[in-house]
């Protein structure tokens, strides 16, 4: 074996961690995480949000721990593999706003990349629609990569700046420890929890932040990456990183059929909306923000494990953005998209249009 050799960047490797990230997302779903949601980036960030007070919608207030272990796997892994390099600087604001948008669009929605994969796993036809937005708004980010576009190149920083984020990780993990659940009790100490709906909905504590720090080791090694999959066979024609979301989609089919847990169609699926068009609208918007900002928002929390501000200013956004997504009535349920959830992916949509023409090289 080659001195330095990375099994995971192969094509077996990326193949490999898809059926990991499957299998372990099932498994999620069946020690208690809501249906179809073994991990959903966007939607655990919303839940940490609500655990944090940011927002009061009560039923989806949890301090998740598998993105906490997303981002120190991914940072135990570059530590380990001589790949942590503080860097930043490259467009912040415009990338904590992208951020923010992801996070709306991607609640019209319900959910992120890796969620579309998982409810799709599960049968559920509605994310039929938010596949086609995904890949509608990476295929118009795509039309701004050959346009030139760019957020400007980041710049080496000082080695204490990218453990900001694996440190505020960190510290989460002390406040859950700190301030455990009590049941059926909306409060623990400084911590908001939901007693009932998909807050309430968890697997253990240790199984969590164990598969989220497995799922960030992984991630790092082999740069897993739903919106760099479709951005790869877009513009490449390269399938590498596309082998990896079909193995994770294939993995948690098969694992679904052996638990039952399939259910074809678009009749009781859990936490979807019914409105088929803000479906595709909402990923569309969700997945231009993606692609402006340079991976999906699982590939953001590992790239900012590895000391990159501008990912971490990316995740921040996020979490703002899914809550003012609840604080403002933006994000769907079950019954429908929010009161102002069309306004706000149009408004979205329309802001990344702009940013993706501006910050062209035939744009400017």
């Amino acid at each position: 074996m080659k001195p330095g050799f990375n099994f995971f960047s192969t094509t077996a490797g990326i193949i490999a961690t898809g059926l990991v990230f499957g299998v372990l997302a099932v498994l999620l779903q069946q020690m208690g995480n809501p249906g179809n949601m073994g991990i959903c980036v966007v939607c655990f960030n919303r839940d940490i949000a609500g655990a944090l007070g940011f927002h009061r919608a009560a039923i989806v207030q949890y301090l998740r721990p598998e993105i906490m272990g997303m981002v120190l796997g991914a940072f135990g892994a570059a530590l380990a593999f001589g790949e942590y390099k503080p860097r930043g600087g490259s467009a912040p604001i415009t990338r904590f706003l992208l951020g923010g948008i992801a996070g709306i669009g991607a609640l019209v929605f319900l959910g992120c990349p890796w969620r579309v994969i998982l409810r799709l796993a599960g049968g559920d036809a509605f994310a039929l629609f938010g596949l086609a937005g995904l890949i509608c708004g990476v295929g118009i980010g795509t039309i701004f990569f050959r346009m030139g576009f760019s957020l400007g190149r980041s710049q080496g920083q000082s080695k204490i700046s990218g453990l900001v984020l694996p440190g505020i990780m960190l510290s989460f993990v002390a406040l859950y420890l700190l301030n455990p659940q009590v049941a059926e009790q909306p409060q623990s100490g400084v911590l908001f929890y939901s007693v009932k709906g998909p807050g309430a909905q968890h697997a253990p504590f240790i199984l969590s932040i164990g598969v989220g720090l497995i799922v960030g080791f992984l991630a790092q090694r082999s740069r897993f990456c739903t919106m760099g999959a479709l951005r790869d066979v877009m513009l490449f024609k390269q399938w590498h990183l596309a082998l990896g979301f079909l193995a994770m989609l294939g993995a948690a089919l098969v694992l679904n059929l052996y638990f039952g847990a399939f259910k074809p169609g678009f009749e009781n699926q859990p936490i979807a909306q019914p409105d088929n068009l803000w479906n595709f609208l909402g990923m569309a918007t969700a997945g231009l923000a993606f692609a402006l900002a340079g991976g999906c928002p699982g590939r953001q929390l590992f790239m900012a494990g590895e000391g990159d501000n501008d990912a971490a200013v990316f995740a921040v956004g996020l979490i703002v953005g899914t809550a003012v997504a609840h604080n403002f009535g933006l994000a769907s349920s079950p019954a429908g998209v929010g009161p102002h959830g069309m306004a706000a992916t149009l408004a979205g949509l329309a802001i990344c249009l702009c940013i993706g023409f501006f910050n062209c090289k035939r744009g400017a």
